[in-house]
Formats: structure tokens, sequence, C-alpha cells
């Protein structure tokens, strides 16, 4: 009990700081809505999951000691990040912030934050480097290793929809459309910035 409640303190100070997931849904919630930033998270949550399952078989350690399977990984991910960022900072100027589409704004942006996961290859070096100090050598590692990832995810979830629905709030007030336009140009400029982090933090 006390290693699952020490992961989970660890779980939210490490999404409690701003990261590529962070930027992209403050993006989305500011201009397409709820349900976009919804069906966001759905897809990041997805691709947390599937990472997490991947270190816990072994074939995120097969990526991470593999150079060019890593570096192929990193890069697909920095450059997906951009044009994310670049997708943001186009469409801004787009005065409504929900798409009347929600079959299709829904499947888009779940597909986008499950491919921005899958391609982060931080999420798959996250849990090769976390999860064994709180996983106990006397017991069975697989269901230790399924039981924190289903914590992360569920605390990084959490974090997400209250940035979803905060996002959502924040830009009912702004109803300024030239205050809104600067404040999602920042968000895919920080997007972008967050890229470029991305690819100097993950080079080895």
């Amino acid at each position: 009990m006390i290693n699952l409640l020490a992961f989970a303190f660890t779980a939210l100070l490490i999404e409690l700081t701003p990261g590529p997931n962070m930027g992209y849904i403050a993006i989305t919630a500011l201009s397409r809505g709820r349900a976009a930033g919804f069906a966001l998270i759905f897809g990041i949550a997805l691709g947390l999951l599937l990472a997490g399952l991947l270190a816990a078989t072994g074939l995120a350690v097969f990526i991470q000691s593999n150079d060019t399977a890593y570096q192929i990984l990193r890069w697909a991910g920095v450059f997906y990040l951009l044009w994310l960022a670049w997708d943001g900072w186009r469409s801004a100027n787009e005065t409504s912030p929900h798409i009347t589409d929600t079959k299709s704004t829904g499947t888009t942006y779940f597909r986008r934050g499950l491919i921005t996961n899958l391609l982060n290859p931080k999420a798959a070096v996250f849990y090769i480097a976390t999860l064994p100090q709180f996983i106990d050598p006397g017991r069975e590692t697989l269901p230790q290793s399924l039981t924190l990832t289903l914590i992360y995810v569920a605390i990084a979830t959490v974090i997400h929809a209250v940035i979803v629905i905060t996002g959502t709030q924040a830009g009912s007030f702004l109803a300024n459309e030239a205050r809104m336009v600067k404040i999602r140009r920042v968000l895919s400029g920080l997007l972008a910035v967050t890229a470029i982090w991305l690819a100097v933090s993950t080079h080895h």
C-alpha cells in the first residue's frame, strides 16, 4: 500500500509538470470545445495504457536499448507535435470554439491523442525508469506493473479532464475574439517549444 501511495504521489507531480499533452489539451479545449477535449484525453489515456503494457511485457525495453528504433520513434513524435502546434496556430483565427460534426471531431481528436502518446518515447521511458522503483521484488512483477500503469493513467486522465473543463469554461468568458486568437497561438507556440525540448531531452 505504501508503494502504491508513493507512486500515485510521484505520478501526480509528473503530470502536473507542463508537457506536450497539457499544451495540446488546452489548445483543443479552447478552440474545439469540451467534446473534442474529452475525445483527445481518452486517446491520450489509451496511448499511455498501451505504453505501460509494452513496458510491462518488455517491448519498451527493446525500443530503449535499440538506438535505431528509439530514434525513429523519437523524431516521429517530435515532428508530430510540431505539426499539431502548426495546426493549432493555423486554426487560431477560427472564431467558433465548437464544431457541429461532433462524431468527426471525436474520432479526429481521439486519434491525435493516441498517436501523440504512442510516438512519445518519454512515455515508455517513464514506465521503464520509474515503475521498477515501486515494485516489490518478492512478488510477481507483471500484476504490479499493470496496477501501477492503471494508477498512472487514471491520475493523468483526471488532471487532463480538469484542463478540459477549465479551458472550456475560460473560453466561454473570453468573448474577445482577438484575445482568443492570441491565447491559442501562445499555446501553440508553447507546444512547439515542448516539441523542441522533447527532441533535446530524449537525446541519448
